[in-house]
């Protein structure tokens, strides 16, 4: 594992634009839904390598036998077969990308043939079995509860009731094989869902496809067997990788423009915009523009009360934020990312711990109590996210270098660029 000092920035930030990646979760429905669609879709993800979790999404559908063409520069191409998938090979492979995995079994649930998905040691670790249940409801042969499994008869669709609790990518992975289903499908959320806001984000690229999804409650959805159309859009940046740039003007005071994100809350936008305005309750500033946002502080950095359950992926930012903040901030609604990348909760506690903060991990969450920092090495434990919060952490504090950096190339593979240029 690489280890990578971080060079500390020892002024406020004097107004540098930067830039993130094409959103992850907005990307990888759409390549889902391209591979269902009838004719060819086209997904610009502007200028920025995309990382290795869509990477593992266009070589998933391509192993399922769809035409996949990346010319290189940000641009994918997917041509669809609206009937049914055509698997290349064996074995699926979906490296580390939990998104892939679980949207993947359910496209593969559409095959005539068999297909195995599988991935890394620890994408076999996370949770898939309430997704594989809700698939055999649906009519579909599956061995295994975890990964690897295998995938041997096409899902007849109709009524399925699947839990919230772990991830909302289970329903999130249903519904965008639901308008391929010969009985469509009528899909009941049992008890409460985690994420809950992707779930809009599912029906919205589905409504943008052509594809009518009903509502009769909050936690029904209905979709009928109907054809996906092929569209063409410039994928928008990335709301969660803005996060970082966003908490290092926090810690750092002074002001850093995202020019390529809008981060209003909105039914077309992702959980993490949320964190926005965490940041204005803790004393920051935050203006939107068209497609851009301007994070800024020159006041106290206050603690907070701060439920993540629906955008749990802020909640690394979040500590290392209140770490810097004047008082504690208690955060809640995380105990399902135990089940992440890595065990988070134990993660930021470890890496808080490492450099002089005190974190006081509970089952759903973490009181983080602002200490005098000092530098340390804090392990990334293969989670792009703990990489880059503590990354930003290190720009205030000097002598941090985090170990197993090289993790950030998961999502964001020009995180360390786009740290340097807020040195400029």
């Amino acid at each position: 594992m690489t280890l990578r000092p971080i060079i500390p920035l020892r002024r406020p930030l004097g107004g540098t634009r930067v830039t993130v990646p094409a959103s992850r979760s907005i990307a990888n429905r759409e390549l889902v839904l391209s591979a269902l669609a009838a004719g060819t879709s086209r997904l610009d993800l502007g200028g920025h390598e995309p990382g290795e979790d869509v990477r593992a999404m266009c070589g998933a559908i391509a192993a399922l036998g769809h035409a996949v063409r990346d010319d290189g520069r940000g641009r994918i191409a997917v041509t669809g077969s609206p009937s049914r998938p055509r698997p290349t090979g064996a074995t699926v492979d979906c490296a580390m990308s939990g998104t892939t995995s679980r949207f993947v079994t359910a496209l593969a649930s559409l095959a005539p043939e068999p297909v195995t998905i599988d991935g890394a040691p620890r994408l076999r670790e996370r949770p898939i079995a309430a997704l594989v249940a809700a698939l055999r409801a649906l009519g579909t042969e599956i061995d295994g509860e975890r990964l690897p499994l295998t995938v041997r008869r096409p899902a007849a669709g109709g009524a399925v009731r699947v839990p919230g609790h772990e991830s909302s990518q289970f329903a999130s992975a249903l519904l965008l094989a639901g308008p391929a289903m010969p009985a469509g499908l009528d899909l009941t959320l049992a008890g409460s869902t985690v994420n809950a806001p992707f779930l809009e984000l599912t029906a919205d690229a589905l409504r943008r496809r052509g594809v009518r999804v009903d509502r009769p409650s909050r936690d029904r959805f209905v979709v009928l067997r109907q054809r996906v159309r092929a569209r063409s859009l410039r994928v928008p940046g990335d709301a969660i990788s803005a996060t970082y740039p966003a908490a290092a003007a926090a810690i750092l005071g002074g002001e850093v423009t995202i020019e390529n994100v809008d981060v209003r809350v909105g039914p077309q936008a992702e959980a993490d915009t949320r964190f926005f305005a965490l940041l204005t309750r803790m004393g920051c500033d935050v203006g939107h523009g068209r497609d851009s946002v301007t994070v800024s502080r020159t006041g106290a950095l206050r603690g907070v009360r701060a439920d993540l359950r629906d955008y749990s992926d802020s909640f690394p930012a979040l500590a290392v934020v209140a770490a810097a903040a004047d008082g504690p901030t208690e955060i809640s609604g995380v105990g399902y990312t135990r089940g992440h990348e890595s065990d988070r909760i134990a993660a930021v506690a470890a890496g808080l711990r490492a450099l002089g903060a005190e974190a006081e991990p509970g089952a759903d969450g973490m009181t983080v109590i602002p200490r005098p920092l000092h530098g340390g090495v804090v392990a990334a434990v293969n989670d792009h996210r703990i990489a880059m919060a503590f990354a930003v952490l290190g720009l205030l504090v000097p002598g941090v270098a985090i170990e197993g950096a090289e993790a950030v190339g998961k999502t964001f593979p020009e995180f360390f660029d786009m740290l340097d240029r807020l040195r400029r």
